[in-house]
């Protein structure tokens, strides 16, 4: 096979880019290693920064996200049994985020993507990377026992941080920092409606809760717990009880029950891998970077990255430089960075870590103090939700 880019991955970011590729004129090839059922059912992500749902509908991406998903303007903190919300639009010049699974993001990119005709090649395991740093890489693949060889002007990572692609690059070369949490999430899907119509974070004694949505009819909801819990040591009416102790509040709703339909634990740490680039290969996603879930930053980031390269690629095209490919890894990483500080902060803000001394209590309760009395506090965290501009 032959195309321009070679794209290893079929989550939202290599399907966005196979998108924005094609739109540009540019051909492309997605190689995936899962069937196209799982790609469409994995739970990922679900919420959208602005800058994200401005590329999705620019794209042609957006029709069932604008039809189905749900607009939030803000988010609501609870904590010491007091509610406060925060207003995205009023603190941001009008921007706020949309509520629109992952799963539901790549299911209208495949379907796109299909309507295209471009290859996609699902149970195309990626085997290496070879020639990363010459002007013609090479894929080498295996696509439902057969080997082939696809072979590319640029390749681009976008198979997670245990992918090959990131393998290609020498380990000379390469920086990894890392932070991992002493917690991590347990999530649970819900056939409940939600019991608030924007997510609440709640900060309590006993660990952090999230009330996030799917749809109108579908909760999705997290606790704090222990590193390396196994979410089947929790009931479904122990994990109800324990997310209402955790938000409770003044004059808030009682949360609305329903069957739990899936429960997992979801590890927290933080990572990123410099540089993005070598040679003709391009790292995204998770490939490069990864972030703990309580900013929701993760698939947005992912975003950034692909935008980023398909500018720099149509840019080449129209005026035979080099400068934004070359610079491909740079302008990602300051993004990047940015976004790991807004979600470490976030997580140190509302998780309480194991045997944390009262002092560390009480700088927490000063900080949300803060946050939820001073304009310019507020702002910060509405500007870092929302999305710094692509």
């Amino acid at each position: 096979m032959r195309t321009t880019v070679g794209i290893v991955g079929a989550g939202p970011a290599g399907l966005l880019l196979a998108r924005l590729l094609h739109r540009a004129g540019v051909d492309a090839a997605v190689l995936e290693s899962r069937d196209r059922r799982h790609v469409e059912r994995r739970q990922r992500a679900g919420i959208l920064e602005q800058g994200t749902v401005d590329v999705l509908r620019a794209a042609g991406a957006g029709e069932r996200m604008d039809r189905e998903g749900l607009r939030h303007d803000g988010i609501e903190l609870r904590y010491a049994g007091t509610r406060h919300r925060v207003d995205f639009p009023a603190l941001t010049g009008g921007r706020s985020v949309m509520a629109y699974a992952q799963t539901e993001v790549c299911k209208d990119l495949i379907a796109l993507r299909l309507a295209d005709g471009g290859p996609l090649l699902f149970e195309a395991e990626a085997l290496a990377v070879d020639g990363a740093d010459t002007d013609r890489p090479r894929v080498r693949f295996r696509h439902r026992g057969v080997e082939d060889v696809l072979e590319c002007d640029y390749v681009v990572g976008c198979d997670g941080s245990w992918g090959v692609t990131r393998r290609a690059v020498p380990a000379a070369l390469s920086r990894v920092f890392e932070q991992t949490y002493p917690f991590g999430w347990l999530g649970v899907l819900a056939d409940a409606p939600p019991s608030h119509d924007e997510l609440v974070y709640a900060r309590h004694d006993r660990g952090f809760a999230l009330l996030s949505l799917r749809s109108p009819s579908v909760s999705r909801l997290y606790l704090q717990v222990p590193a390396g819990t196994d979410a089947d040591s929790w009931d479904d009416g122990a994990i109800w009880d324990e997310l209402e102790r955790r938000v409770e509040a003044a004059g808030a709703p009682p949360l609305t029950r329903g069957p739990i339909s899936q429960k997992s634990v979801t590890p927290m740490r933080s990572s990123v891998h410099e540089p993005m680039r070598y040679g003709r290969l391009y790292l995204a996603g998770d490939a490069a970077h990864i972030v703990p879930p309580t900013g929701a930053k993760g698939l947005n980031l992912a975003v950034g990255d692909v935008v980023t390269f398909a500018r720099a690629l149509v840019h080449r095209r129209e005026t035979g430089s080099d400068a934004l490919l070359d610079g491909y890894s740079a302008t990602c990483l300051r993004r990047v960075w940015q976004a790991q500080r807004f979600s470490a902060d976030l997580t140190a803000l509302l998780h309480r870590a194991p045997d944390a001394p009262p002092f560390e209590d009480r700088l927490q309760h000063a900080r949300l103090e803060r946050l939820t009395s001073c304009r310019a506090a507020a702002t910060d965290l509405a500007e870092g939700y929302t999305g710094l501009p692509f």
